[in-house]
């Protein structure tokens, strides 16, 4: 199951417990935080939604039938205090909730957004790989989309192949930096208009405009120093000659 098909059907019934919803859930920290979200958000509508039945109720009303006017003056007050009630719930709740776990219609995603949706896809295997490329090999992969790398790497390239980067062609990478941390790198045909940078609360992802009407995408840890790497690169990368 893609991590579109989880969150759209987590979203339709939080209480899900197929096998493969329980499966999708154990996948990434961005799956189990979004399920915690909507199990509290569902718990929350529940006990909104509750409202306890005074047991002299009944007598209530049946006393209240002798005035049809003082009758019709109430209902509009209760429709209004039950109303005030779940909108109030409702604002606590909006408040609260991360919209950045939902999915993003298409068209509507940033490439910060992108980049993060599929570094988590595909994290599990570039994790295990050391291919320790060459910069002559970066530039191979480079070059269909008329780049060229003339500078030294921020890292070791640990990784490199291309990808599909919301249907166009694109260069991912996973460059591991002086610290030893991991970077992924994407080189995508698509230039962001200034520097974008988006977080899920644990990974971000900051992109930059590149030459040749590409942008260069970096993801890391959230508080990592992610910009110099992406400026590094976007420095050296230039239009292919």
């Amino acid at each position: 199951m893609d991590e579109l098909e989880f969150r759209r059907r987590l979203l339709a019934d939080p209480q899900d417990k197929d096998p493969e919803i329980l499966a999708a859930k154990s996948e990434s920290p961005a799956n189990q935080k979004l399920a915690s979200e909507l199990d509290q958000l569902d718990a929350l509508l529940d006990q909104t939604l509750r409202v306890e039945v005074p047991d002299d109720l009944v007598d209530k009303v049946l006393f209240k039938q002798s005035s049809d006017a003082a009758r019709e003056a109430r209902k509009p007050r209760f429709h209004l205090a039950i109303a005030a009630s779940v909108a109030f719930a409702f604002g606590i709740m909006l408040g609260q909730f991360n919209w950045q776990a939902l999915p993003v219609l298409p068209g509507q995603a940033s490439l910060g957004q992108i980049a993060l949706e599929h570094y988590y896809n595909e994290e599990s295997f570039t994790n295990d790989v050391f291919e320790g490329a060459t910069l002559t090999q970066v530039n191979a992969k480079l070059a269909p989309l008329g780049n060229t790398y003339n500078g030294q790497l921020p890292g070791e390239v640990s990784y490199i192949n291309h990808c599909s980067f919301d249907d166009n062609h694109a260069v991912h990478m996973v460059i591991q930096g002086k610290d030893g941390e991991d970077f992924t790198v994407f080189v995508v045909p698509q230039q962001s208009p200034t520097m974008e940078s988006y977080s899920d609360g644990n990974m971000e992802a900051i992109s930059l405009p590149a030459a040749n009407d590409t942008s260069v995408i970096v993801v890391g840890k959230e508080g990592s120093d992610i910009m110099p790497v992406a400026e590094q690169l976007k420095l050296h990368l230039n239009q292919k000659a």
